[in-house]
């Protein structure tokens, strides 16, 4: 059997790479690299070749780098399918050192706002590009604890302090899993198209009206200007529903109709969520 290249947002512990994993299991290649744009690239340029990329964080919002590359089609993509995480988070960290220094991604140290005021509130935060990075400043430093998936701990040498670590919210990463080349969906539940509308009054009122009159519903909304165009802006829109069904094909086909530029950046399943 061939391997399955997959590329994901690097370093090696990251939520991607365990998404990755989940997804694709062992009989994958997987190449951890630095960037969004990096992982979009690979797999444009491998047509057999899978990204996994994050798009949304329940709290911290949609990922702009991921939703750009989107809109401006740079390198050309395709949404494969839809994955979600639930992180349940773990401490990792050494049994035999008393945590001074605590280190993760700001979402996960929000998220934890309460219990590391009753667990630990005298410690220092540090808030660090991903949870694998912090896995690595904790393994690094006297003292050095992170909030992350308890893998981390095999991959770099730390004891799980705590586990489940209590959360004042829900936290769910949804990622994309991208590709090169279309691929005929497999009962896609969700439909992403990127769309360009006229700078004029009622022109964004006009175009999610098609999709009202079809009973279609919008599940996303996500805006962004267009590079070199001061005051102009595209837009992420998530559709509810697959592009077999008739009603979703009458509202794109409504929407063509008074948009400037409108391109489907995929039709695909989503799947049931992991845990971390």
């Amino acid at each position: 059997m061939t391997e399955r290249e997959v590329a994901f947002l690097g370093p090696v512990g990251t939520y991607s790479h365990l998404v990755a994993q989940k997804q694709f299991g062992k009989n994958a290649r997987f190449h951890p690299l630095p960037t969004v744009l990096d992982v979009c690239t690979f797999a444009a340029k491998h047509p057999t070749a899978r990204g996994i990329v994050p798009i949304e964080n329940s709290s911290g919002g949609a990922i702009y780098e991921t939703v750009d590359i989107l809109l401006e089609n740079r390198p050309r993509i395709y949404i494969e399918q839809e994955l979600s995480l639930h992180v349940i988070l773990a401490l990792i960290g050494r049994r035999n050192e008393k945590t001074t220094k605590l280190f993760s991604h700001f979402v996960p140290l929000e998220h934890c706002t309460t219990w590391i005021k009753n667990t630990l509130p005298r410690v220092e935060k540090h808030a660090v590009a991903s949870t694998a990075i912090a896995a690595l400043r904790a393994a690094a430093e006297w003292g050095g604890a992170a909030l992350g998936s308890r893998n981390l701990a095999k991959l770099y040498g730390l004891d799980i302090l705590d586990y489940p670590v209590e959360t004042d919210m829900p936290n769910i990463t949804t990622f994309y899993v991208v590709s090169g080349r279309k691929v005929a969906p497999e009962k896609p539940t969700k439909t992403t198209v990127c769309v360009k509308i006229p700078n004029e009054p009622g022109s964004l009122y006009n175009l999610l009206g098609t999709f009202q009159s079809e009973s279609v519903n919008l599940s996303r909304l996500i805006s962004r200007p267009i590079r070199g165009c001061p005051r102009e802006y595209a837009f992420l829109v998530d559709v509810s529903g697959g592009l077999h069904q008739p009603n979703v094909r009458s509202a794109l086909a409504k929407a063509r109709k008074l948009a400037t530029e409108i391109r489907v950046a995929g039709s695909y399943p989503c799947r049931r969520a992991f845990r971390s």
